[in-house]
């Protein structure tokens, strides 16, 4: 596993847990889901928003349709920010303005300090203000960098930063038409003015408070969502700011996956009963005592593959720590 490694929830104390550490590596070339607003783009491999990911235990049969499955756990991937998302805002007593989306950011820099034009400033302009101007133009361009999708006719292309996020079926509250709508309906993201600002915050954090997998990044810190549980990164192989390498995620879960035969990953539409659709599949090796290898590989394009290794039964063997 290489890169940023965050924790899944639940990984509390190890004493006494019989379950086992999930490591997994995703191909760059994964599937991740669309905007919040607005639809998917296809041609990079977009998926609707409201789906997730399923890993299950297989228990496999003479007949594959009588082989049964077992749900591990479930996660979702997002591109690193939303800028569709109604929730993609500045928090924080660091921020100067509490519930501003950010996408909005550089114009209100601009109005607080009257310069609209950084190359001419007005007179009297001071150094401070055009740098904060300058400042919220380059956040605004680190932004779209971190959101670029990978280009499918360039494999060495990984695109922006892509996270491995907790799974949440929970939707946001309708955006208003405009600045003054209904007072339980989150302003337009254009709208930034303190009202709008702080009617939006009240809506946001009630959303995240009701449900605290309901994942939301930010551009700020990457490995610290506005809300939700970010497990990782998939496997970028460097990030699009700086040569870091980034990829990898984990969880630990109840199991201590005795007796698996395979292993398997679908794409489950929220609110669905069914299995899915299936991504990746493989069959597990122990190549190290307590270890297990999974090479998951797409059943549709054999090129897309995934990698995970599960540390087995934690309770019962302390070499892992």
């Amino acid at each position: 596993m290489t890169g940023i490694v965050a924790s899944f929830a639940g990984a509390g104390c190890v004493d006494g847990f019989r379950g086992s550490n999930l490591q997994i590596d995703l191909s760059p070339f994964t599937p991740v889901q669309g905007p919040v607003i607005g639809a998917p783009n296809a041609s990079v491999n977009e998926l609707p928003a409201p789906v997730h990911f399923t890993i299950y235990a297989v228990q496999e049969a003479d007949d594959p349709a009588q082989n049964q499955l077992s749900e591990v756990a479930r996660f979702e991937i997002h591109r690193i920010v939303d800028k569709s998302s109604p929730c993609f805002i500045d928090v924080g007593e660091h921020v100067p303005h509490p519930g501003l989306h950010v996408t909005s950011f550089a114009s209100r820099i601009k109005q607080d300090t009257g310069i609209t034009d950084l190359a001419n400033p007005p007179p009297g302009a001071t150094e401070q203000q055009k740098q904060l101007v300058a400042t919220a133009e380059v956040r605004m361009a680190t932004i779209d960098k971190l959101v670029r999708p990978a280009d499918p006719r360039n494999p060495t292309d990984m695109g922006g930063v892509v996270a491995v996020t907790s799974a949440s079926p929970s939707t946001y509250p309708m955006m208003a038409s405009d600045c003054t709508g209904a007072p339980g309906l989150i302003p337009p993201r254009e709208c930034m003015d303190d009202d709008s600002n702080k009617r939006r915050l009240e809506l946001c954090q009630m959303a995240w408070k009701a449900d605290p997998d309901l994942w939301e990044g930010t551009d700020r810190v990457l490995t610290a969502p506005l809300n939700g549980i970010t497990h990782g990164m998939m496997d970028l192989q460097r990030g699009p700011i700086s040569p870091t390498p980034l990829g990898g995620a984990q969880l630990f879960v109840d199991s201590a996956f005795d007796n698996i035969d395979a292993y398997a990953i679908y794409i489950q539409a929220d609110g669905q009963d069914t299995p899915g659709t299936p991504l990746y599949a493989g069959h597990p090796t122990m190549p190290t005592r307590g270890v297990v290898h999974v090479h998951l590989v797409s059943p549709i394009n054999p090129a897309l593959t995934a990698e995970m290794a599960i540390f087995t039964d934690l309770g019962q063997d302390d070499v892992h720590f």
